[in-house]
């Protein structure tokens, strides 16, 4: 069975980037971010680790190759220092973030959500968001929990309801959960 990353469902923060590694020998760590923009990592101000016992002032210092960043984080001055934080998810306060459109939303409050057909049947459920650069994509788990991935396009989810905890998907794309579940 596969878990729903339970790590990005949090009503009172989002995770906004996780440390990877560290980028040379002055103590600078190597963040992968779930932001639109590499930078706005440290745009909120100081982040949380992930289970609330440590906050991270972050400096961002360039970028470090496959979509990450490198960056300083305050008090933190050689590689060993830098080592321990490697797999530390990053944490802000929800109401740190801008509000969103209505036809906006933020990827954490996707995952979770169920997804319907037209009819309203259930096809299964959103357990993560990935974008590997051309364009996001859904991962959903169908009802035998066989993962299938959807576009998260306009066309393939015509519907979004956060208060309802919904998605629609499109006929076309979910006969895909049909093929996979036979």
């Amino acid at each position: 069975m596969i878990e729903k990353n339970k790590k990005f469902i949090d009503a009172k923060r989002i995770c906004v980037g996780v440390i990877t590694g560290v980028h040379g020998l002055k103590g600078l760590v190597r963040i992968k971010p779930f932001t639109d923009i590499p930078e706005s990592v440290s745009a909120y101000g100081p982040v949380e680790i992930e289970d609330g016992s440590r906050t991270l002032e972050i400096e961002v210092a360039n970028r470090a190759g496959k979509g990450q960043i490198a960056a300083r984080v305050l008090g933190v001055r050689d590689r060993n220092e830098a080592e321990t934080l490697k797999g530390q998810h990053l944490y802000i306060n929800r109401n740190q973030l801008p509000s969103t459109d209505f036809d906006e939303f933020y990827f954490a409050d996707i995952i979770g959500l169920s997804v319907l057909n037209k009819n309203g049947d259930s096809l299964g459920e959103v357990m993560a968001v990935h974008d590997f650069g051309a364009g996001a994509v859904l991962e959903c788990l169908d009802k035998k929990e066989v993962p299938v991935m959807v576009p998260f396009t306009q066309e393939a989810v015509p519907e979004i309801d956060l208060n309802e905890k919904f998605i629609l998907v499109d006929k076309k794309f979910y006969e895909a959960f049909e093929i996979q579940s036979k």
